[in-house]
């Protein structure tokens, strides 16, 4: 993958081969391949939509490569395994345990989307629910901005980001299904999400490093907060924002936060903390099933109005509560101390008096916490500055 830490483990390994082995890069992550960009990488433009309008115009989606017949393996491996895995004999042993590594296994939630389950396999069993199966491509930018349920969304993007999937596979399997059931604007909106995480990757060819520096890759003059404390609430699901604390709970206990979460709780550390939008991305590269570098800071960076944007907008992340969960049945799901409230004080629990907290069982700064600040005075001021 084309970004710094990537490319130097990618060197590392080239340095440490002897020169009797033979080196070749394959170019397989995006759904355009880099030598057909009509502009070359480090002159494209720094925009989405004039970048995607050119390369959609002017360029192909390769087909995908067919699989092979069969895999050579080194010549010291044996035939059949022995029952010695720590012999000499070549013989690799069986796949380690996360328990053989020294980690426990992550505990289930019944309130997780989707049990993800690596390898190609498991990856385009998912496709096969979601587009087949399910027939949910049709609606999918209809529904994409869903919170509850395996298929709002695709979901494919753990096995993209692990290489399990390709994206011209996938981009075929769209082509199939508009040539088998329907063509509209939802099956090309999956095409068209593609074409996003292509712009990342080929913006981290062009700018390398210059995406982990605090302004950005356009330089922009920001001062950035560091309190440990406020960030810890955030990572917590603390802060006494329901909506916002919904999606990092989500997050904690299962690798995954939709895309609307992503945009509106990175907008709450950047925008109306105005934490150091790096550590929220250095966060979500620990926790995402998904995580994938380019995509991630790419993403961050965006929000925080330091990335491929001139502009610098904000999510308020109440009103995106209210019209995208408007019966609140999300943050009920993930703060159960809230299951009782009507879905206005849900997702502003502050608002209720003594009487209405009693009435509904909800003490607040005992059963949830607090709300860490004036979430709509700082609205109100974003607003008018």
């Amino acid at each position: 993958k084309p970004a710094t830490e990537e490319l130097e483990a990618e060197y590392g390994v080239r340095d440490a081969l002897p020169d009797s082995v033979d080196f070749r890069r394959q170019w397989t992550h995006t759904l355009y391949h880099v030598n057909d960009l009509p502009t070359r990488y480090d002159r494209i433009d720094d925009t989405f939509t004039p970048w995607r309008t050119e390369v959609e115009d002017g360029a192909a989606v390769r087909d995908p490569v067919p699989a092979p017949d069969r895999v050579s393996t080194p010549a010291t491996l044996p035939a059949e395994p022995t029952e010695l895995p720590d012999s000499d004999d070549g013989d690799p042993g069986d796949i380690p345990t996360l328990a053989d590594l020294g980690h426990e296994e992550s505990p289930a939630d019944d309130r997780a989307v989707l049990r993800f389950e690596g390898g190609e396999t498991a990856g385009k069993r998912r496709v096969e629910s979601y587009v087949w199966d399910g027939d949910h491509l049709r609606e999918y930018k209809e529904t994409r901005n869903g919170l509850l349920g395996a298929d709002y969304s695709s979901k494919v993007s753990p096995w993209l980001a692990a290489g399990c999937l390709s994206p011209r596979w996938l981009h075929r399997e769209v082509q199939r299904y508009e040539e088998r059931r329907v063509a509209n604007d939802d099956t090309y909106w999956l095409v068209f999400e593609l074409a996003w995480r292509d712009f990342f990757q080929f913006q981290f060819l062009k700018h390398g490093a210059d995406f982990f520096a605090p302004n950005g890759i356009r330089d922009v003059e920001k001062r950035w907060d560091r309190d440990r404390a406020a960030f810890c609430r955030w990572a917590d699901g603390e802060t006494g924002i329901p909506f916002v604390d919904a999606n990092m709970r989500e997050l904690n206990r299962t690798g995954y936060m939709s895309n609307r979460g992503r945009q509106n709780v990175a907008s709450f550390l950047a925008d109306a903390l105005g934490i150091d939008w790096r550590w929220g991305a250095a966060y979500f590269e620990q926790r995402l099933v998904d995580y994938d570098v380019a995509s991630n800071w790419g993403n961050w960076a965006y929000q925080a109005g330091v990335g491929n944007d001139s502009r610098d907008n904000h999510f308020d992340v109440l009103s995106q509560a209210e019209y995208y969960d408007d019966d609140a049945a999300y943050v009920r799901t993930w703060l159960p101390a809230l299951d009782d409230l009507p879905p206005q004080y849900a997702h502003r629990p502050w608002r209720m008096d003594d009487d209405e907290q009693a009435r509904y069982g909800v003490d607040l700064g005992v059963d949830y916490p607090e709300p860490m600040l004036d979430i709509e005075a700082r609205y109100a001021e974003l607003g008018s500055s």
